[in-house]
This record gives structure tokens, C-alpha cells and sequence, in this order.
């Protein structure tokens, strides 16, 4: 309301400011038109692509077989050896085999 008595008595009604004169009306409808804009406007920006990923990155998880060549969150680079519920046991040089948790592994590779 401030800006709108800075800028004088009619820029601030043709800004829609009526002050003491009267009371706008439909405020009510275009704030809930606003609302819901804004909530869609969330979920497929945001809600709805991050919902996406998780589930190609479970199913990531739960295809993974012995043979298979991944990238841990850490760094580390190898071949699946053994997967067991949690957990899968990866050979990450010629005598080291490392256990680590299923949700450690960042992707396969080539």
C-alpha cells in the first residue's frame, strides 16, 4: 500500500488500490486460481520429475545380477560378484573383493 501512495492517487487505482473508497471484489477466486497454478507448476517441475528418477533408479537397483560392471556413490569401479538383499559384494581388483550397501551404487557401465 505503501508503493501505491508513492506513486500517487491515480496510478494507484489503475494499479487496482482502492484504499478508503470501496472494496475490490473477486479477490478470493483469483487467489485460489493462483494457488493451484502455482501448486501444478511445482509438481511437474519438480515433484514429478524427482519422482521419475527414484523409480528408474530402484529399478537400476533391483536388476543388478552378478557380472555386472558399477560405479559406487564413492568412486569405487567394479564387477558385481555376489548381490544379496541388502547389500552386494563387488571385486574391485584382481584379489579385493569390497562389500557394499545396494543404495551405494551410483549406476552400471560398460
Amino acid at each position: 500500500m505503501l508503493l501505491f501512495t508513492l506513486l500517487g492517487p491515480e496510478t494507484a487505482h489503475a494499479m487496482g488500490a482502492t484504499g478508503a473508497q470501496g472494496e475490490g471484489g473477486g479477490g478470493g477466486t483469483s487467489m485460489l486460481i493462483m494457488l493451484v497454478a502455482i501448486f501444478a507448476i511445482f509438481y511437474f517441475l519438480m515433484i514429478r520429475p524427482e519422482s521419475k528418477r527414484r523409480k528408474e533408479r530402484q529399478s537400476m537397483i533391483d536388476s543388478l545380477t552378478r557380472g555386472d560392471k558399477i560405479v559406487t556413490i564413492g568412486g569405487l569401479h567394479g564387477e558385481i560378484q555376489d548381490v544379496h538383499d541388502d547389500k552386494i559384494v563387488i571385486r574391485i581388483a584382481e584379489d579385493l573383493k569390497v562389500e557394499v550397501a545396494k543404495t551405494a551404487i551410483s549406476g552400471k557401465r560398460n
